[in-house]
């Protein structure tokens, strides 16, 4: 299995921690989400750079070892874009694929959609483009109901309060409670996103990504969208508590090359809990769509 080993990166003022493996000019870029860090692609960088890519894995601002800016605002989505962009030109891409799971794919969607860089590929795993999400929350009490965290987290300091309680357990319970294969999810991995949470100042960082986007993904709407012309794979796990299946549906006119991978009896955290069907399903998408060196 190809090395990984671990870097910094100067980018848009920042400095990110990141996991890298391969090299070269083409550069895939992988977004977690919350609360995760770049270890949740631990398998799938060997893949990327198996496949000819340079793989890097950053901790997204505010996470982890990466730089934790001060203040609701510095989260806010059009920050976070440029984050992306700047860790392209820092690592000299030539060609460029985004690859983002939970938040990191809402950044995913706002940069393809934005054009902020020029995208070879993007690979979205359990999160819908914005304007499906708004479709289905306008009709969908279930859905408004899945979303509740969301509303919890506006409020101040008690969410972070509830989530670093007794060594951030709350943290470890959102992987080992919501995962079908809890095997996927052992003490030494919980641990890992128990301790992330609770450096000092990470878990408002964090939950700052709500409270500074409440309304960010509001700017789209289906009628004057701009279209992804960037061929697309999205890759979901089917038992997603927080997120209903209706929210795969609907992207004709939104993605020009939409190709969409549904995984039986896996949760949320569908990269880490079943890699083995994630890594058979991003292989063949990227050979189908020439994405390999």
């Amino acid at each position: 299995m190809t090395s990984i080993t671990t870097r910094r990166i100067a980018a848009n003022g920042l400095n990110f921690t990141a996991d890298e493996a391969g090299d070269g000019d083409d550069v895939a870029l992988f977004l977690h989400g919350f609360p995760e860090s770049r270890f949740s692609w631990r398998y799938q960088l060997p893949l990327l750079a198996e496949a000819g890519w340079r793989a890097v894995a950053p901790d997204l601002r505010g996470y982890g070892d990466s730089s934790r800016p001060e203040g609701k605002a510095a989260y806010e989505l059009d920050h976070l874009t440029a984050d992306v962009a700047g860790m392209f030109d820092a690592l000299g891409a030539r060609r460029r694929l985004l690859i983002a799971h939970d938040w990191g794919a809402l950044i995913a969607w706002a940069f393809a959609l934005d054009k902020v860089r020029p995208l070879d590929g993007l690979v979205i795993m359990n999160v819908p483009h914005p304007v499906v999400f708004q479709e289905v929350m306008a009709h969908s009490w279930a859905q408004r109901r899945r979303s509740w965290y969301a509303a919890f987290f506006q409020l101040p300091w008690l969410p972070e309060r509830a989530l670093t309680a007794n060594g951030a357990r709350a943290i470890g319970q959102a992987f080992s409670g919501m995962a079908v294969d809890k095997s996927r999810f052992p003490p030494e991995v919980l641990a890992h996103y128990q301790d992330n949470a609770l450096k000092p100042g990470a878990m408002t960082a964090m939950i700052n990504y709500y409270r500074a986007n409440l309304k960010a993904l509001q700017r789209w709407r289906r009628a004057d969208c701009p279209v992804i012309e960037t061929p697309t794979l999205m890759v979901w796990g089917e038992e997603d508590a927080a997120l209903g299946l209706e929210l795969t549906e609907g992207y004709e006119g939104l993605v020009r090359d939409f190709t969409l991978e549904r995984l039986p009896g896996v949760s949320h955290w569908v990269q880490q809990e079943a890699p083995e069907a994630v890594n058979d399903r991003l292989s063949a998408w990227l050979k189908a769509r020439s994405l390999t060196g």
